[in-house]
């Protein structure tokens, strides 16, 4: 099994939102991809409630059964389309993928 977990910022007023407001889309439009995308093990995300100087707006914890899968479900259609508006309003995203 493989877990991947992404941490967002995002840019405030970027396409007339607020940080919230994105970290709210990604949440909706990320977990909606459940049963959508068959390689979803689980998947979960997470809309900071904690603000500060080093916090992220978002986190996504997700598992896979391997790397090849999470591939796959990177390249997704569905996945593609909610990365493409994520790409036009975050500022920062960091990720870390590992074997469990």
């Amino acid at each position: 099994m493989l877990k991947h977990i992404v941490m967002w910022r995002f840019k405030e007023g970027a396409e007339g939102k607020s940080r919230t407001e994105h970290a709210q889309w990604m949440k909706e439009h990320l977990e909606a991809l459940v049963g959508v995308v068959p390689e979803i093990r689980s998947l979960e995300v997470g809309v900071n409630i904690n603000p500060g100087e080093a916090a992220y707006d978002a986190v996504l914890v997700s598992t896979f059964d391997d790397f090849d899968a999470m591939q796959r479900y990177q390249k997704h259609p569905a996945h593609l389309e909610v990365a493409a508006y994520c790409k036009q309003v975050r500022e920062v995203r960091s990720s870390v993928d590992y074997e469990i």
